[in-house]
């Protein structure tokens, strides 16, 4: 007997008839002799819905009072997910977060897992039940407060379950038919991957890529979790992402698995900085204080004349009014002469293992670019992906000409069953 855990996103499970679906394809799976466990996120918008609602009643919601009000969410479709199973007539029990042993820090908003006691989710499938855990929560056994695990939160939720309970497989549901070579929603040309490694997917995630949230694949890749990303409004096989074994190799390895973009990075520039020695550092201590998460960095060459020079970075753009100010009360202690922020900008990234092994993929991606007439502001590399920042306006016509230029063209349509690809 397997063990599967499924994780189902709000898309597939946003109204009473898609939840009726899939309790069907729970009961299935049961019937076909595996042990389930089921992750849920909330119905459809109702997180967003939520949120909204908070910021109606007060400006900024105190963070433990907003965490109680988002679980919500996940509590409403785990009950009624687990009422349309018992109505096809088989045991199935929901739990809450804290229910299942989803231990997290303090932190409210973005608590991170600590610990996994999954014992009541164990007991339930020892007396033959299904257990329905709700996502994105946890627990915290000092404060005793209910938390949130922020964005991707019922993915990692999944992955945690799997990794504690030993799982066979962790199978992500979403309303698409998997992981493509790009978003199907800007290239409709773009082709499903049937295998992808977790490192080219974690470099995938992190460029932009929202089928994934790299928290979950992060741990999926740390405790061997073998992930398959498929859709819940069919039958077909997904994509598998999996950990390949040290020194494992790959005959066709593709040159390049994918192509994200993302709209959601600014640029700060500091300019006028004294090039001497410890400015830099001085500068990202004072970005780092204030919570920023850099992404990207480029320093100019220094000018002679002025012994002066410039560095940019990049970072969410909600990072970027909170940056600034730091970076402004403290002009005088760095020196650095004036602050320049753009937040219309789009990082168009490109990844595959092969690169490791194959020339000339630079040129291919600058030449297609450059014979597109779309400029390139900053470079970033790593051994198996190289990004560029580009205006924002362009970067969807970008991503769709290198995805062409590396022959990642299919030639059907990628279909979207829904409408947000979680």
């Amino acid at each position: 007997m397997s063990l599967i855990v499924q994780k189902y996103g709000g898309s597939s499970v946003a109204d009473p008839e898609s939840i009726k679906r899939v309790a069907k394809r729970i009961v299935e799976t049961r019937k076909a002799g595996n042990e389930v466990v089921v992750v849920v996120s909330a119905m459809g918008d109702t997180t967003d819905e939520l949120m909204d609602l908070a910021n109606q009643v007060v400006p900024l919601p105190s963070g433990r009072e907003l965490d109680m009000l988002l679980t919500a969410g996940e509590r409403i479709s785990m009950a009624l997910l687990a009422m349309a199973i018992k109505g096809h007539g088989l045991d199935a029990r929901s739990y809450t977060g804290s229910q299942a042993g989803m231990i997290t820090d303090a932190q409210h908003g973005s608590a991170r897992i600590v610990d996994v006691t999954p014992g009541r989710v164990r007991e339930a499938l020892d007396e033959g039940a299904i257990a329905i855990v709700a996502g994105f929560q946890g627990f915290n056994r000092g404060t005793g407060d209910i938390t949130t695990l922020g964005r991707g939160g019922s993915d990692t939720t999944a992955v945690a379950l799997a990794a504690a309970l030993n799982a066979d497989v962790c199978e992500i549901y979403t309303d698409v038919d998997g992981i493509f070579t790009s978003d199907p929603r800007q290239v409709p040309s773009a082709q499903k991957i049937d295998r992808i490694t977790s490192e080219e997917m974690l470099e995938l995630a992190a460029a932009g890529a929202k089928v994934l949230y790299i928290r979950a694949v992060e741990y999926a890749r740390r405790h061997g979790v073998t992930l398959h990303v498929r859709s819940s409004f069919n039958n077909n096989e997904g994509t598998l992402v999996v950990n390949p074994v040290d020194g494992e190799i790959s005959v066709e390895e593709p040159l390049i698995a994918g192509i994200a973009a993302d709209l959601s990075q600014a640029k700060i520039t500091v300019a006028g900085v004294p090039d001497i020695p410890g400015k830099a550092a001085q500068i990202f201590t004072i970005v780092a204080k204030a919570g920023a998460n850099i992404d990207m960095i480029v320093q100019n060459v220094s000018e002679a004349a002025t012994g002066r020079t410039d560095i940019s970075f990049t970072l969410p753009k909600t990072d970027g009014a909170g940056t600034l100010a730091a970076l402004n009360d403290h002009q005088s202690d760095v020196g650095f002469q004036t602050l320049q922020y753009d937040d219309q900008i789009g990082k168009l990234s490109l990844v595959g293992a092969g690169m490791r092994t194959n020339a000339g993929v630079s040129a291919k991606l600058f030449t297609s670019l450059f014979e597109a007439g779309i400029n390139i502001e900053m470079i970033s590399t790593s051994e198996i992906r190289i990004s560029v920042v580009t205006r924002a306006d362009t970067i969807h016509d970008a991503v769709r000409v290198v995805h062409t230029a590396f022959g990642l063209d299919g030639d059907a349509v990628a279909v979207v069953h829904g409408g947000t690809g979680r």
